[in-house]
């Protein structure tokens, strides 16, 4: 990101890259995970435990142009730099790090689970029924959001019914995080950066 230029890269050799993973910290750089809640826990060492991205060293920049309240507001008083993506680290590989979005849209909160998006939407694309998707949190006032799919199909005359694409999952996602609402559409719009529309509604 622009704040930070390069923080985490995965392995040169491309026998020894990660799927899905950003790897680790380059040399000179600090990085920690921090839980989002009131408490604000390190959990860096822990396994799959989800925090966000906090980055630190001489890669990092010193302050935002005229705006020293944005700039108190992203830094940690430890000199921090708060990136508002949320992670997990695997320590099964030496701590590298995964992705899972960003804090404020990709983070799906549900019943007391914290669900990224991206990793639904990922086993979602590898449904052969499915050519392009958008997972999105819905507003709920008894789970406080629930997961919903926004798709369109590999065929465009065929259909697909919750039950069925929730059966489909059943083996590759927990519970809590396979959908509960489906909407199927003809195409899902997206920016010139090739990004999906943000749903407030389905």
């Amino acid at each position: 990101m622009t704040e930070i230029g390069m923080a985490l890269s995965n392995g040169y050799e491309p026998e020894k890259r990660l799927d899905g993973s950003v790897g680790w910290a380059l040399p000179g750089v600090t990085v920690r995970l921090i839980t989002t809640d009131d408490a604000e826990r390190d959990v860096t060492q822990l396994d799959n435990e989800p925090g966000e991205i906090q980055v630190k060293g001489d890669n990092v920049f010193l302050q935002y142009w005229r705006k020293p309240d944005a700039t108190m507001k992203e830094f940690t008083e430890d000199g921090f730099f708060k990136t508002g993506d949320i992670a997990v680290a695997n320590q099964s590989q030496n701590g590298a790090f995964y992705i899972q979005g960003r804090a404020s849209v990709d983070i799906i909160k549900s019943g007391g689970y914290k669900i990224s998006a991206l990793d639904v939407e990922r086993e979602l694309l590898s449904l052969p029924v499915i050519d392009d998707v958008a997972v999105v949190g819905l507003d709920d006032e008894e789970w406080g959001q629930r997961v919903a799919a926004v798709v369109t199909l590999a065929d465009k005359n065929g259909e697909l019914k919750l039950k069925d694409l929730r059966n489909m999952l059943r083996k590759s996602l927990a519970p809590y995080k396979i959908p509960t609402v489906l909407k199927v559409i003809d195409e899902i719009p997206r920016n010139k950066m090739g990004k999906g529309m943000h749903f407030t509604t389905i």
